[in-house]
């Protein structure tokens, strides 16, 4: 038998497995770079997705307000093309607004030129609402394609990750999401364990949805009350909450 018959199907394996660490793993750098974590393992930036949500953002705002926590927003275009008066409230309230697509597609099975009408569209429609730009862009189910980092470099928007990815738009009880943040609190223990030690260890950027990208009105109950009770754990744990815009600033001493 052929050896290279052989070993195609092995050399297309990894191919595949290669092409799919590239597009979705949080860490990869392949396609181009990626903000993965904080500068700092005191500093979490905690995110939300697929908004806005006239039914769950103006909830979550509250409740950020309550626990004095500032976060960041990544919204889809046709969405804030509907409720523009909600992304002005949440930059009014301290947060940052991202690009999250204009219709949230798979970018990993989208061509170049639909990678770059997704991001200008919903770049235009951040823009219409708060007249200044995005900086930051998160790609729809953390997927990217090699065609991504010229889109965001046109546009001068940093590609943002996560650390963590909970589910919880899956999720059954609050309790469940509860157990599924847990190592936020264990890596804030950590880091204070070693507050004295020489470390280059980084920070959580957690990933959390305000809304759905299918439709509007999606509940997200559950995402307020375990938020409702972990932000001030973490804060106990001495964890500072950052946006975007502080993630990337100098370290915390």
């Amino acid at each position: 038998m052929d050896p290279y018959l052989i070993a195609a199907p092995a050399v297309a394996a990894a191919a595949a497995g290669l092409l799919a660490y590239a597009g979705r793993y949080p860490d990869s750098k392949i396609f181009g770079p990626a903000i993965t974590h904080t500068n700092s393992p005191r500093k979490l930036a905690v995110t939300f997705d697929d908004g806005p949500n006239p039914t769950m953002t103006p909830k979550l705002l509250d409740l950020l307000d309550r626990h004095k926590v500032r976060a960041t927003f990544f919204v889809i275009g046709k969405f804030a093309r509907q409720h523009p008066e909600l992304l002005r409230e949440t930059v009014a309230r301290g947060h940052v607004i991202g690009n999250h697509t204009e219709s949230h597609p798979n970018l990993f099975w989208s061509s170049a030129s639909q990678t770059r009408d997704e991001l200008h569209r919903c770049h235009d429609a951040i823009t219409s609402a708060l007249n200044a730009p995005p900086k930051f862009f998160r790609p729809p189910f953390g997927w990217r394609n090699p065609w991504l980092a010229a889109a965001a470099r046109e546009l001068q928007l940093r590609v943002v990750t996560w650390t963590l990815l909970p589910g919880d738009w899956r999720a059954p009880t609050d309790d469940w999401l509860i157990d599924r943040m847990q190592s936020i609190s264990d890596h804030a223990k950590s880091a204070a364990s070693q507050a004295h030690a020489t470390t280059s260890a980084l920070g959580d950027i957690l990933c959390l949805h305000d809304g759905g990208h299918r439709a509007q009105n999606t509940d997200r109950t559950h995402t307020l009350a375990a938020l409702d009770r972990c932000l001030p754990r973490w804060r106990d744990l001495g964890l500072e909450f950052v946006t975007m815009n502080e993630a990337v600033s100098t370290p915390a001493l």
